[in-house]
């Protein structure tokens, strides 16, 4: 009867103590809580999306209808005032916190020349915080090209967040903060963390291409092989104050990039497995956090196939979510899937893009997102 109403479904089968059928229905069930966490949702976006840069917009009509969650329009001004309210005393306290949490040099503690700077990112911290809490919001979007009344791009600040759960999306991108939140909850308690992410760079040596992931400031400390350390150093975009924030490396081993497009008749989730490896060298000029990967299944096949499927730059990095969880979510929130994975050949993937341009035209209807 599923089957003649069209209904999707995860079918697992196997005895209910093997250790392949629990992991799937294991996997169902963070997918589960993945969608359960966008069900009446909001999240904040602070400004406008960057301009001229459609791919982190979108309609978020469609959004709300498709995956239950809604996106508010909130000025600057307005957190602004919110970290005018945070107290020295407060400020104190947390900065105390990142003296034991992070390294640190020693003009960035207590009475430092450079403290001013973190003491910055503490007050953007528990502004942002205290704005979230009382509106109830999973997550936000920042805007460096409109700061007004903010001393620095937060950095720091927006990398703790990420790390008690929020989501979040840089230049305004709605859709990657979802995202984020969404992998969190979906990764929540497993090994490997999940951030905001981006593909920053190529490593184009022909004998090991490599991908380099950062952003300006905002990757999650989950992600981090060891201790993160805390640094200020110049920001030359935005036109503020020097911003601090945590460098770190991400440890070695299996994750993934995941990315969520608005295609005007759909949303289509397009997720590319990858094997973060060790920096082939020092990174002393490159000041922000990072993980450096091997796409799968190469490096010109995997670029060539984020391109024709419409990738954008924003993604939702994890090392905690697979594929499958992601499969999923796709099936319960009934959008389009798009692997790139150890088996991707770039023609196969081209014709089953034309498949899927007939299908979902068809299988969602006339008037329908």
């Amino acid at each position: 009867m599923h089957t003649r109403m069209r209904i999707e479904r995860k079918v697992v089968v196997g005895h209910w103590q093997d250790s392949e059928a629990v992991d799937r229905l294991a996997a169902w069930m963070r997918a589960a809580r993945g969608w359960a966490a966008l069900q009446g949702a909001k999240f904040v976006r602070f400004a406008d999306n960057m301009r001229n840069v459609a791919v982190t917009d979108g309609d978020k009509v469609a959004a709300e209808m498709r995956f239950g969650y809604s996106v508010l329009a909130h000025g600057v001004g307005e957190l602004v005032e919110a970290m005018k309210g945070v107290s020295e005393k407060a400020i104190d306290a947390l900065c105390a916190e990142y003296e034991s949490t992070y390294v640190m040099a020693k003009d960035l503690r207590k009475g430092g020349a450079r403290q001013a700077n973190v003491r910055e990112q503490a007050r953007a911290e528990l502004g942002l915080k205290g704005f979230l809490e009382a509106g109830g919001f999973s997550g936000y979007t920042d805007n460096f090209e409109d700061l007004t009344g903010m001393k620095q791009l937060p950095g720091l600040a927006t990398q703790r967040l990420m790390d008690q759960g929020y989501g979040f999306g840089a230049e305004g991108d709605w859709k990657t903060c979802a995202l984020v939140r969404a992998m969190k909850v979906m990764g929540a308690g497993l090994d490997g963390g999940t951030s905001f992410m981006e593909d920053y760079t190529y490593h184009l040596d022909p004998k090991n291409p490599l991908v380099l992931g950062a952003h300006m400031l905002e990757v999650c400390p989950s992600i981090a092989a060891g201790k993160p350390s805390l640094e200020v150093h110049p920001l030359g975009i935005g036109g503020k104050d020097d911003p601090a924030r945590l460098v770190f490396t991400t440890a070695s081993g299996p994750a993934l990039n995941a990315s969520m497009m608005d295609l005007g008749n759909r949303f289509r989730l397009l997720v590319n497995e990858v094997e973060v490896v060790k920096p082939p060298k020092a990174l002393p000029k490159l000041p922000v956090a990072r993980a450096v990967w091997a796409p799968k299944p190469d490096f010109k096949t995997a670029c060539a196939g984020w391109i024709y499927s419409g990738g954008a730059h924003h993604t939702a990095f994890s090392q905690a979510v697979t594929t499958e969880m992601l499969r999923d979510f796709a099936t319960i929130a009934g959008i389009e899937l798009v692997t790139i994975d150890a088996d991707t050949r770039i023609e196969a993937l081209r014709q089953d893009l034309r498949n899927g341009e007939v299908y979902w035209a068809l299988s969602q209807g006339f008037g329908k997102v």
